[in-house]
């Protein structure tokens, strides 16, 4: 946490702040290790505190032995005044998009002339490249999220409802060392699959359908996030069959080509060109994919609006796909890292098209 300490700093003297105070979760356990519910972080050029409550004076000095642990007061921010007072302070770094109005108005009347101002983004762009450790973490994420796959597969059938689907699938990651599940487990067949983000519902799985399955392992404070789509039946139509061969093949072409240097808009066309190129374009309504770690939705997106360079230590999604209202949908998604030549693929479920009798 040392490091990530000091990198935040340099992060803080080339933003002009002399202090920064971190209130969101998944950033304060990523600068300090901290688990609990309950805390924020401060920290200046010479100093870091860890100010929680009473309830965390036992875990937080185990978990954040880099931090000066501090009780804080009812009001948190009088403790924050009275760590900078004397101390030559007159700014101070807040996380805005993790702040309603109302606190930071109390903030503001706590802190007297010192000045609040906004710097989110700070520790995200810190998390953006991966370390060899959490690479590591989320490659044994990405395995317990293939092993749930090849769990589900031998249970889907028809006549199960997709919520039995999906519990099933988070009874196993949670059996496994699982947290949770990355996010709401989305199981979609039959017309539903054509909803990208279908939530499993109570609708009966039927025979000769298309069932799509996205889902992940929240596993050690890091996430995974796979998406297969498989058929439930023996007898496919031709439009089941063509646009799984599609979007198979964009999602290869996008697996074989994708590296450094690229943008995120040029990776999405690595995706999207093909499935245009096949008259499918209007009906793939997202990005190629999004960075992923500590949260399921990070920086980068492998977007057409995204101009951010692709750099070693990046982990993105690979997620391209086609829907069809009424008819149903497919995607593909795998979990990779960006390395210095290109990619390693981290997720490794079978993507042919499967046919579950």
């Amino acid at each position: 946490m040392e490091q990530r300490i000091q990198k935040l700093r340099e992060h803080m003297e080339k933003n002009g702040l002399e202090a920064f105070l971190i209130s969101h979760p998944v950033n304060r356990r990523y600068v300090s290790g901290f688990t609990g519910s309950s805390g924020y972080l401060l920290v200046t050029s010479s100093h870091s505190w860890l100010l929680t409550d009473f309830r965390y004076m036992s875990q937080a000095p185990q978990q954040a032995p880099a931090f000066t642990v501090v009780e804080h007061a009812p009001r948190f921010m009088d403790t924050v005044k009275e760590l900078l007072d004397g101390q030559g302070i007159s700014k101070v770094g807040f996380e805005q998009h993790q702040v309603v109005f109302a606190d930071y108005q109390s903030w503001s009347e706590a802190l007297g002339s010192i000045e609040l101002v906004p710097a989110s983004t700070i520790v995200e762009q810190l998390r953006i490249i991966k370390d060899e450790t959490e690479i590591a973490v989320m490659q044994e994420a990405a395995q317990l999220a293939d092993d749930t796959f090849s769990h589900i597969i031998g249970i889907l059938k028809p006549g199960i409802k997709e919520s039995d689907v999906a519990l099933e699938m988070e009874v196993f990651m949670r059996s496994r060392g699982a947290t949770s599940s990355s996010f709401d487990t989305i199981v979609a067949s039959g017309e539903r699959s054509a909803l990208p983000h279908g939530v499993a519902s109570d609708r009966i799985v039927r025979q000769n359908e298309l069932v799509k399955l996205d889902f992940g392992a929240y596993y050690h404070g890091y996430c995974s996030d796979l998406t297969r789509t498989v058929f439930v039946g023996n007898e496919p139509t031709a439009k089941h069959k063509e646009i799984y061969d599609i979007v198979l093949e964009a999602q290869l072409h996008a697996l074989e080509h994708l590296k450094p240097g690229m943008t995120g808009r040029e990776a999405d066309a690595l995706t999207r060109d093909i499935i245009t190129r096949y008259g499918y374009g209007d009906h793939f309504g997202h990005g190629t994919g999004h960075g992923l770690g500590m949260e399921i939705h990070e920086s980068p997106r492998l977007s057409k609006l995204s101009d951010t360079v692709l750099t070693p230590g990046m982990t993105v999604t690979v997620e391209p796909g086609i829907y069809l209202p009424g008819f149903g949908g497919v995607r593909i998604e795998d979990d990779v890292v960006i390395t210095d030549n290109g990619i390693k693929i981290l997720t490794a479920s079978p993507k042919h098209f499967m046919m579950l009798a």
